[in-house]
């Protein structure tokens, strides 16, 4: 795993080309090791990007890792646990997460992606669920993920059939946001890290709470959280900076810190 940053745009790379990215505890812990360096307000990061090296973004779990595992079922259950708390952090994130995948996106990596707010997708890329191909299931949240992002039918064709399906297939799902040419997939992630890193960190913060809470909710109890969530919101600094800034027709400027108060 390689962390660094691009200006304001945290970026966490997955960097094992030659086992396809395959996802291992130490590589949940180094995930879970740059959440805790990027999300302080402090840290001056305003959105992380999930990419990968080589020609894939992520062929799934390390299934060396997996075999030796199977010897200690607390050791396997701890194994689990991790991939999820860390997933759970990403989807929790004050941090707008985007995930820029290339080539094969299966199993574990699909688990991956699906947990980031934003995906963009290379040309070349493929997605499928292969877990019952070998008689596995996910154990990532792919099972609890896919249905809510594709629907039932849909969800339940990829995992029963274990197949694949292509950029364009994905687009149409929902799976993914935008489809960009192979050759483009690194400038066209980062730079769409870097327009959200010029939005109120604060405001992306609620907006992404509001969106994920309200799925769990019913409406009328979403609409309260909005209602709720709104006036702290509309009371607070970015907001002020927000107007001042579309009056006086100019591109705001907000603080490094999010900043609300109260009424």
């Amino acid at each position: 795993m390689q962390v660094s940053r691009v200006d304001a745009v945290g970026v966490i790379e997955l960097a094992r080309p030659d086992k396809f990215n395959c996802l291992s505890m130490a590589a949940y812990r180094a995930i879970g090791a740059a959440l805790d360096e990027f999300e302080p307000a402090d840290s001056g990061v305003r959105a992380l990007l999930i990419r990968a090296q080589g020609k894939h973004f992520c062929t799934g779990a390390d299934l060396d890792e997996v075999k030796a595992l199977r010897e200690d079922a607390r050791q396997m259950a701890e194994f689990i646990a991790l991939g999820h708390r860390v997933l759970q952090r990403l989807e929790g994130s004050d941090l707008p997460v985007v995930a820029a995948c290339q080539g094969l996106v299966l199993a574990g990596g699909s688990e991956l992606m699906m947990a980031c707010d934003v995906v963009l997708a290379a040309s070349d890329f493929r997605i499928g669920d292969q877990h019952a191909q070998y008689g596995l299931i996910p154990g990532w949240g792919g099972s609890q993920r896919l249905p809510r992002i594709v629907g039932l039918r849909r969800a339940l064709d990829l995992f029963l059939s274990a197949r694949w399906i292509d950029a364009p297939a994905a687009l149409q799902w929902g799976l993914v946001n935008q489809v960009v040419e192979a050759g483009a997939l690194a400038d066209a992630s980062l730079d769409y890290c870097a327009k959200l890193a010029t939005r109120s960190r604060q405001g992306l913060a609620t907006m992404k709470r509001l969106a994920r809470r309200g799925l769990e909710l019913p409406l009328a109890e979403g609409l309260a959280l909005e209602q709720e969530l709104a006036v702290p919101a509309l009371l607070g600094d970015d907001v002020g900076e927000g107007l001042a800034a579309f009056e006086q027709r100019r591109t705001p400027q907000f603080s490094p810190s999010p900043n609300t108060r109260s009424s």
